[in-house]
C-alpha cells in the first residue's frame, strides 16, 4: 500500500492516480531481496504528511477520549492529533457535568412548584442531554475520520494546547 502526498489516501502500490483527489502518483519500484518480496514487507511510506501519520497512528486513542479522556492524555501525550480529541472530550464532559448539577437543580426547584409541571419540562429539558450524546457521537466520528474538526457550540473552547 502507498499513500498520496497531496491528500494522504492510501491506495494500491502501482496506482498512478490517487483515487480520492486525482493527484498523479510517481510509481515507485521495490527492490529488495527475493525474501522480502515473499514475506510481503511494505515498502516505506514516503510523502505522507506527519499529520496524517499521526492521525492515523492515534486514531483509537482519539476515539477513546470521548469515553475516557484521561487515558489518551497520558498514553498519547506526544500525539497532536489525539491531545485535540482529548481536549475535546474534557469540554464535552465537563460541559455534560455542568448540565447535570443545572439540570438536577432546575429539576428539583419545578417539581417543588407542581410534579406536573417537573414532569413537562423536566423531559423537555433532558433533550439537552441527548445532545449531549450526539455531539460525543459526532466527535467519535471525526475521530475515526481522522479530522480535526470542532464540535458544533463547544469545539471552540481550549483547555489543553
Amino acid at each position: 500500500m502507498a499513500f498520496c502526498g497531496k491528500c494522504g489516501t492510501q491506495y494500491e502500490a502501482g496506482t498512478r492516480f490517487c483515487p480520492s483527489c486525482g493527484e498523479a502518483q510517481e510509481v515507485e519500484q521495490r527492490q529488495g531481496t527475493a525474501e522480502n518480496m515473499e514475506q510481503n514487507v511494505p515498502p516505506v511510506q514516503q510523502g505522507v504528511p506527519d499529520e496524517v501519520k499521526d492521525a492515523q497512528d492515534n486514531k483509537a486513542m482519539a476515539v477513546l477520549a470521548y469515553i475516557i479522556f484521561l487515558i489518551p492524555l497520558l498514553a498519547a501525550k506526544d500525539s497532536k492529533f489525539a491531545r485535540y480529541h482529548t481536549n475535546q472530550g474534557l469540554v464535552l464532559f465537563l460541559t455534560a457535568v455542568a448540565w447535570g448539577i443545572v439540570y438536577n437543580i432546575i429539576i428539583s426547584i419545578l417539581y417543588a412548584i407542581s410534579f406536573r409541571l417537573g414532569l413537562a419540562l423536566g423531559s423537555v429539558l433532558w433533550l439537552v442531554s441527548v445532545g449531549i450524546t450526539v455531539l460525543a457521537i459526532m466527535g467519535i466520528i471525526n475521530a475515526c475520520k481522522g479530522e480535526k474538526k470542532p464540535l458544533p457550540l463547544i469545539g471552540g473552547i481550549t483547555i489543553l494546547k
